[in-house]
């Protein structure tokens, strides 16, 4: 049996808990971006030569209608090849994440944008993603998104 004195201090632990490491961005995101990005992302910085960095990319990227639009067909429908970011070069294959919902992926790329700490960041919203879920892209495809994009504005 439990004393009485610890179960203020027991219910209190557990709404700090539950709460640890939400925003008023989104929750969700956040989740969905541990479970789905971040085993290779890891916490947004990636990893040199190998994964491209995220945190500080995406908020400016999203900055454009360009830009959001590349984002979200990256996550429909992933992305192969070299690419520089941050100055450094990578050569990966990131598979597609079609699986998730149109709230999920909408999320995960509002909560990357938060994370690059701008006043104001950019956010997606589901419809967003539900209106380019139509069009099927290949990995490389959306490679070539990325080179005209860089063209059109350089990206970081």
């Amino acid at each position: 049996m439990r004393p009485r004195h610890l179960a203020p201090l027991a219910a209190g632990l557990l709404g700090l808990l539950a709460t640890a490491g939400c925003s008023r961005h989104t929750p969700l995101g956040q989740a969905r971006y541990r479970t789905n990005c971040g085993i290779c992302h890891h916490g947004g910085e990636g990893m040199l030569g190998e994964i491209p960095p995220l945190t500080g990319r995406i908020d400016q990227i999203a900055r454009t209608p360009e830009g959001r639009h590349y984002l979200i067909d990256v996550l429909l429908n992933g992305l192969n090849g070299p690419l520089v970011a941050n100055g450094g070069r990578y050569n990966f294959s990131m598979p597609s994440f079609r699986r998730l919902s149109d709230t999920e992926i909408a999320a995960i790329l509002t909560y990357l944008s938060a994370s690059g700490g701008r006043a104001d960041p950019p956010t997606f919203q589901a419809g967003d993603v539900a209106a380019q879920r139509g069009a099927t892209l290949g990995p490389s495809r959306v490679a070539d998104e990325r080179q005209t994009l860089d063209r059109l504005h350089p990206m970081p």
